[in-house]
């Protein structure tokens, strides 16, 4: 029997368990938690990143390994892939965590982004202000996410404060983008070259923090048509294997690269119930060298996170056509803890069960 071996042990690790288990695979996590979501869903091997000999171990007993999330060290990927294979590469890991790689990766396959440039102290900073315009935003270069490890400038005295408040190095400054919408796009390459992608999504953000995804989004051939191919240049020049997220906003009909995550992805729970393959099944069937199963939509799928607390199981499933995900983590302010599933025969079916959920979830991003 196969084993996966997952680095890291959230909720995204739980979901790939939870598509592979069915299908005959067994897994193994490696997480400094002890209490990560996917423990009990396979062997949990507990350990710090620079701890050689626990991973070493963890790998001994895995056939292939992925991740779950694009903060895992590179060199622990590289480590590994010394050992057994590990996919997505290590080279498509470390081109997603720092988003200055990110933006050069783009710009050499001629996917559009917004203007940036690198920040290492207040000279930069402000040479990139003059260039760029404000508003902007200043990121970390690596590990931001959920809205974390950012500032908005929209006056150049916002610069000084905005700067140490991020640590002062290692940043870029990106040129804030008046998109009319966030779009996502995700696409699965097999072993084997072969590929396949989900309908383009929807997404709407509140704090930084997706809220509620829609798919198909309302997009005509054309858009949606640009977000394969700019996804399948990604996936061609990394020889990637895996389930691969590229975020986009609109502007005037363009289509402008925010940002990859090398693994599965929040905008794509919807496919568990809404699309004839998920996410997490085809990325296991990736990894493992298998054929990969089709990704068309079964009519419009939304997906609504939870965020901060989990309303009472049944007030949600009262909710006609409710699938509820919970995902075993204590609660705490701006934390995903779940999310909530429909899938109806129209975009107007689905907001009407959007609207009874808003009676039961605190989402102010929910239509009422």
């Amino acid at each position: 029997m196969t084993t996966i071996g997952v680095l890291g042990a959230g909720q995204l690790g739980r979901m790939l368990a939870l598509a592979g288990i069915p299908l005959g695979l067994r897994f193994a996590f490696y997480d400094p938690n002890p209490e990560a979501p996917a423990a009990g869903l396979g062997e949990l091997h507990c350990g710090g990143w620079d701890d050689a000999a626990r991973l070493d171990a963890f790998a001994a007993g895995c056939d292939v390994v992925t991740y779950e999330f694009e903060n895992v060290p590179v060199d622990v990927a590289r480590r590994i892939a010394g050992q057994k294979p590990v996919h997505p590469a290590p080279g498509a890991l470390a081109a997603a965590q720092d988003r200055a790689s990110e933006k050069a990766l783009f710009s050499r396959l001629g996917i559009a982004t917004a203007p940036h440039a690198n920040v290492d102290g207040l000279p930069d900073l402000e040479r990139a202000i003059v260039a760029i315009g404000l508003p902007a935003v200043l990121k970390t270069r690596r590990e931001g996410y959920d809205g974390k490890g950012q500032r908005v400038l929209r006056e150049a005295s916002d610069a000084a404060s905005a700067l140490a408040a991020l640590g002062g190095r290692d940043l870029i400054l990106e040129g804030f983008v008046p998109f009319t919408r966030e779009l996502s796009i995700l696409a699965v390459r097999g072993a084997d070259g072969a590929t396949a992608f989900w309908p383009v999504v929807e997404n709407v953000h509140r704090e930084g923090i997706l809220r509620i995804s829609v798919a198909p989004a309302r997009a005509d051939a054309e858009l949606a048509g640009r977000a394969v191919e700019l996804s399948r240049l990604v996936l061609e020049h990394l020889g990637y294997v895996g389930v691969l997220a590229i975020e986009l906003f609109e502007h005037d009909g363009r289509l402008i690269a925010n940002e990859m995550a090398p693994r599965v992805h929040n905008s794509g729970h919807w496919t568990i119930e809404g699309a004839a393959t998920s996410q997490f099944e085809n990325h296991v069937r990736a990894v493992t060298g298998w054929p990969l199963g089709g990704t068309q939509a079964r009519g419009v799928a939304a997906m609504v996170n939870l965020i901060g607390t989990v309303p009472p199981a049944e007030a949600v499933l009262r909710v006609a056509g409710a699938h509820l995900h919970v995902y075993g983590k204590s609660a705490r302010p701006g934390r995903k803890l779940g999310h909530v599933t429909f899938v109806g025969p129209a975009r107007d079916a689905v907001d009407a069960s959007l609207r009874r959920l808003a009676e039961v979830v605190a989402e102010p991003a929910l239509p009422r």
